[in-house]
């Protein structure tokens, strides 16, 4: 198994592009898997610098419709023609930061005629991979949800980002857990992977929203991965890089920043 980093908010090769936003691209050795797309198509340029043939991808999977995680959407239909693309039935609801500025994901339903496949219970998409449709809250505390709304007739009414979807892979009896935004709180999303999997953790790889994150959340945040003890922890795009800062410092699991063109491998 193999996760490249298509694109995210940092890069430190001179043939590669950043932006604000998140692409992973998993390689199972039978199947190839797109998880979200960035803010725009520059991750197929990324790609083809890699030496990924974005034509060979089977399925797209998109976390939740905010800009920077389905703006590739269009981009990647036009250059794949036989991927299906995994989503949430809310995914296209208008999404809005304040009230004010659209956050959300055009439905285009051209390019979308027979590519979408709505998941509302657990999809095994690989062996061993699983997309993961439901987030429970078990702890409140760890949401990340102020400011966002999504608009229903005239009417703005919270986000709590029930479109949100999340990815495991199991290996050797253990998961590893694939987010994106974690608006639904990363605990939760690991709560929810290892009740419903009863499996000891890997590797917990994505953003974790923590960029504005209360003292009371960073410090459950904190608590809770002490407790659950994951082998590795890969955080990046929405973490904050003084949030990444301060996990690094304290974090007492093997800690690593997630950036663009980052490989990881693992046996599977």
């Amino acid at each position: 198994m193999k996760i490249i980093t298509l694109i995210e908010n940092m890069v430190n090769n001179a043939n590669l592009v950043g932006e604000h936003g998140l692409s992973l691209y998993l390689d199972t050795g039978s199947k190839k898997i797109l998880f979200d797309t960035g803010q725009s198509g520059l991750f197929l340029q990324n790609a083809k610098a890699l030496g990924i043939a974005i034509d060979d991808v089977d399925s797209l999977v998109l976390s939740h419709g905010h800009y920077d995680h389905t703006g590739g959407l269009y981009p990647f239909l036009r250059k794949n023609r036989k991927a299906k693309v995994y989503v949430k039935k809310n995914i296209f609801l208008p999404k809005y930061s304040d009230k004010t500025r659209f956050t959300g994901t055009i439905y285009d339903g051209e390019l979308l005629t027979n590519r979408l496949v709505d998941v509302d219970s657990i999809i095994e998409i690989a062996r061993d991979v699983f997309i993961m449709p439901e987030i429970n809250i078990y702890n409140p505390i760890d949401t990340n949800f102020i400011s966002s709304t999504r608009k229903v007739g005239n009417e703005f009414i919270p986000d709590e980002f029930d479109d949100e979807l999340f990815m495991v892979v199991k290996q050797d009896e253990k998961i590893n857990i694939v987010t994106a935004c974690s608006h639904r709180g990363i605990t939760n999303i690991c709560s929810t992977a290892t009740e419903y999997l009863n499996l000891p953790v890997g590797l917990v790889l994505g953003g974790f929203h923590m960029k504005d994150c209360s003292v009371e959340q960073y410090v459950h945040i904190m608590h809770y991965f002490r407790l659950l003890q994951p082998e590795s922890i890969g955080t990046c795009h929405c973490i904050g890089l003084e949030k990444f800062a301060d996990l690094h410092r304290e974090c007492e699991t093997h800690l690593f920043y997630n950036f663009t063109g980052n490989v990881v491998e693992f046996q599977y």
